[in-house]
């Protein structure tokens, strides 16, 4: 049973961003939480097979996916739920949202929420996107006039201004999860629930949605995410949770989240890591921070046409890292690579080339800066040699600046180039 509690939460007052989240008030308050499904071992899906079985009855296995289920999030929290596929995730942020009804246990909300769950779920295939933005703001709290009033906004932040008129069946996915995005965005609502259907889009509307994100937090707003990308979940959330078999495994600090994800995922049948994993499936290092440094030393998010970029990033190990290589990747907003730059340990005579758990390493430095004004962002993919020379990797997005300068340029990267035209004789 879910208690809507109708309080007035302003964006700015009663949220303190300098104290802990634990401190501020609760928003969502889950506690006890049960949820069985009864799923049917045989069905009789025939005119036939009931004919001929008229008296069969249908049995059922039952799958209990949430077990006694509590946490509190608070007032400005981003908070992450991770888990295995069917671990009992996405059906506790339906039941969160009122897709489905609890067994047992109870979620009290303080505020209006804005559910971003499902693909497609509250659209009308046969309706355009003009209708359906009608009919999603109004069910998700808006007036009528109000939703009809921001649908400019909608389809401008969706870029659909051009297919408004398109009925929904004949949209590609990548269009329905921009729209559905949109339409919760504009809905404003004191707590997001956001499932992975973000992975549908593409990187320019992921970092749309990021920019979001990162909006609504200096809002004081409440989110709440459910996702498989532990980048996200270390980057964005001030705390996580780990459900598996349908029961809290774990909730605190996001970088050990992670690593008990990828524990969880990966480890083999007596607990230890597959030697023959590839990429992404190990946590090699920690975030500690990172930033754009300015010219006299502080931290900036902007640098000038030509100015040099300035990175300082603060790494911890994980574990014990054997000739670590370090990578810097640079991305523009429609998510290309436009340069990347390997490192390796500075070491002074004498000096392992490991580096021990729990020890930290530092990269900084100036790069030259031939990147064209707009937004970059940069990733660090840390990794580790292990046995038979595999690689085992770990991604870190980092931080997004801007490049300005009066100078326009076509493409992201600036280049001298010493051609000439002349005629021929």
């Amino acid at each position: 049973m879910i208690l809507l509690l109708l309080m007035a939460i302003e964006a700015h007052t009663g949220t303190d961003h300098d104290a802990p989240v634990t401190a501020r008030p609760v928003v969502i308050e889950v506690r006890g939480l049960d949820k069985t499904f009864r799923i049917p071992t045989h069905r009789v899906d025939s005119f036939k097979e009931r004919a001929t079985h008229p008296f069969r009855r249908i049995e059922y296995r039952e799958e209990r996916v949430l077990k006694d289920v509590s946490f509190d999030i608070h007032q400005g929290e981003f908070f992450g739920i991770v888990g295995r596929n069917g671990s009992g995730k996405s059906t506790l942020l339906k039941i969160m949202s009122s897709i489905y009804k609890a067994d047992a246990g109870r979620i009290r909300v303080a505020g209006r929420l804005g559910p971003f769950i499902e693909l497609g779920v509250g659209f009308n295939p046969e309706l355009t996107s003009r209708e359906n933005v009608v009919l999603n703001g109004v069910m998700m709290g808006l007036g009528r006039a109000e939703a009809a009033r921001r649908l400019d906004a909608i389809l401008d932040f969706a870029e659909l201004r051009e297919f408004a008129d398109l009925k929904l069946k004949n949209y590609s996915s990548g269009m329905m999860v921009r729209l559905a995005f949109a339409v919760m965005v504009e809905a404003d609502a004191d707590v997001m629930l956001v499932d992975e259907v973000l992975a549908v889009g593409d990187a320019a509307f992921g970092q749309r949605c990021m920019d979001v994100f990162h909006a609504r937090r200096r809002a004081g707003k409440t989110l709440v995410l459910v996702t498989h990308d532990m980048s996200t979940v270390e980057g964005l959330c001030d705390r996580a949770m780990l459900i598996d078999d349908g029961e809290v495994q774990y909730l605190g600090d996001p970088g050990e989240t992670a690593l008990r994800y990828y524990r969880v995922n990966f480890a083999g049948e007596h607990g230890a890591r597959p030697s023959d994993a590839s990429g992404t499936m190990d946590v090699n290092v920690r975030l500690v921070d990172a930033w754009l440094e300015g010219a006299g030393g502080e931290r900036a998010t902007a640098v000038e046409e030509r100015d040099p970029i300035r990175l300082q990033i603060v790494l911890e190990a994980r574990r014990e890292l054997e000739a670590p290589v370090f990578a810097i990747h640079v991305f523009n907003e429609q998510g290309q690579l436009v340069f990347g730059f390997n490192r390796t340990l500075t070491l002074a005579d004498g000096e392992a080339d490991t580096v021990a758990e729990g020890r930290r390493v530092r990269l900084s430095g100036e790069i030259e800066n031939r990147l064209t004004p707009g937004r970059y962002f940069v990733h660090c993919y840390a990794a580790r040699s292990r046995e038979q020379g595999d690689i085992a990797l770990h991604q870190l997005r980092l931080f997004d600046f801007i490049v300005y300068g009066p100078e326009r340029w076509k493409g992201s990267v600036r280049v001298e180039a010493d051609v000439e035209a002349t005629l021929e004789p």
